[in-house]
């Protein structure tokens, strides 16, 4: 994973903003959010289909939907940097 060794999990996803828990209102940023996370390896398909209670297919859908936005939103924050 992307987190340091010395970090946990529930740090790694403090810091990059996803939510604590399935238990949220899943609006399309957040879902963005998750999928940005999972392809910048902040965490594994595996840690957020268990905290968020995602099937593969699920997730998949996610990428497919919201994956290019997750992409710009990627090239942007690079562009500011």
């Amino acid at each position: 994973m992307a987190y340091p060794y010395n970090s946990t999990v529930a740090e790694a996803i403090k810091r990059a903003g996803l939510p604590k828990s399935h238990r949220v209102h899943w609006s399309d940023n957040r879902k963005a959010d998750v999928v940005r996370a999972v392809r910048e390896e902040v965490i594994s398909f595996d840690e957020a289909s268990e905290r968020y209670l995602l099937s593969r297919t699920e997730f998949r859908e996610w990428e497919e939907r919201f994956g290019e936005a997750a992409k710009a939103t990627e090239t942007r924050e690079t562009a500011d940097a």
